[in-house]
């Protein structure tokens, strides 16, 4: 099932990134394999929706024979992925050079931070560092107080996972072409300065501003943004269009004539609080059955535990449920090769042996690699 049945990819276990671009391969039907530090066998959870849909193999990379058997593995995939810091795949002797020499094809996926290269390429960080040095964080949250993290979905997810993933789908579409592997380089201050692309358009042309909260886009607009309900509750307008905002209007039954002039930044400020004394004049759900459904551009705001039973969520199956862990399903949708959860979290190492089997090791090679202490 899945667009990219077919396809085998190992995976060397890690966090954020590496592993949610493992989990979009396997969502779309890739065969993939997690190799797991021998350190760690026996260690993970279930409900791990970060490592659904894989089995996992412990393997000792300190060990000459446990390297020999990655690459063994790696010699029949299509793609690696990894997630260290440049030069640790080199060290362990799995680096894109090695495995290229073995197995041409390959593409070899990297996600770091700060990419391969640079004066910061080998220092630690976090999502909330790598989106800083592009502007991303720097044009988030509120005028008067620092500037609030995203969660991680703008570093981690948004500008590493996926600009890893679209790169790795292109290799793969170029291979057939050419028959030849290559080396994709995702680094998440790359793909999150990408991101920003359309702002720094704006900012050319004199239609952003880099101060925080004074945008149509970033909460400054009173028209775009969410507000408190009598309950303590939240909904979300983005009525930016005329035609929208009209409607808002008159959902809202707002007559007052200062609303007319949308587009006076100046009063911004001033028709913000009065919307947000309209606001928490009813409760959620009765601004949801006003709005709605209907052009406004609303939505209540949910939280993780609401949204599986919103109406619209329910009807598309959004969310879905596998071993009892309510999760997103698969994204995006195919009209033929539809993909699907290959199954929940595997703990650490409890694959190996069937692993080995499957991608074409002998009983016996298993059984020296589990003598030496490197399986």
């Amino acid at each position: 099932m899945g667009p990219l049945a077919g396809i085998k990819v190992v995976e060397m276990a890690g966090i954020g990134p590496g592993p949610f671009t493992a989990m979009m391969l396997s969502d779309l039907g890739a065969e993939v394999i997690r190799v797991d530090r021998l350190s760690h066998k026996g260690t993970g959870n279930r409900a791990n929706v970060l490592n659904r849909g894989r089995k996992s193999i412990a393997i000792d990379l300190k060990n000459p024979k446990g390297v020999e058997a990655t690459m063994g593995l790696i010699e029949k995939a299509d793609v690696v992925l990894e997630g260290f810091r440049p030069g640790v795949m080199e060290r362990l002797g799995l680096g894109p050079d090695d495995c290229l020499a073995r197995n041409p094809r390959l593409v070899f996926g990297r996600m770091t931070g700060w990419g391969q290269s640079g004066p910061l390429s080998q220092a630690a960080g976090h999502d909330i560092n790598y989106i800083s040095i592009g502007g991303a964080l720097g044009a988030m949250g509120y005028a008067d107080r620092p500037p609030a993290p995203p969660l991680n979905l703008v570093g981690d997810f948004g500008g590493g996972a996926m600009y890893l993933l679209t790169g790795i789908l292109a290799a793969l579409v170029e291979r057939s072409n050419s028959g030849k592997g290559q080396v994709v380089d995702a680094a998440m201050t790359d793909g999150t300065a990408s991101l920003l692309s359309p702002f720094y358009g704006l900012m050319a042309m004199n239609m952003w501003t880099t101060d925080r909260f004074s945008n149509r886009l970033d909460g400054g607009a009173y028209y775009y943004g969410s507000y408190e309900c009598s309950d303590g509750k939240h909904i979300s307008i983005g009525s930016l269009e005329p035609q929208f905002y009209a409607l808002l209007l008159e959902k809202a039954e707002i007559t007052d004539p200062e609303f007319q002039d949308q587009l006076d930044e100046e009063a911004w400020p001033a028709k913000r609080k009065k919307l947000e004394k309209l606001f928490k004049t009813k409760s959620r759900q009765e601004w949801c059955d006003i709005m709605e459904g209907t052009d406004v551009c609303f939505a209540p705001v949910l939280n993780l535990k609401e949204a599986p039973d919103h109406p619209h969520n329910k009807a598309r199956n959004t969310f879905v449920e596998v071993d009892g862990v309510v999760q997103p399903a698969p994204a995006p949708r195919f009209s033929r090769t539809q993909g699907e959860i290959q199954g929940p979290a595997a703990i650490a190492g409890e694959h190996s042996k069937e692993v080995l089997r499957d991608w074409g090791y002998t009983d016996e090679e298993i059984a020296e690699l589990m003598a030496a202490n490197a399986l």
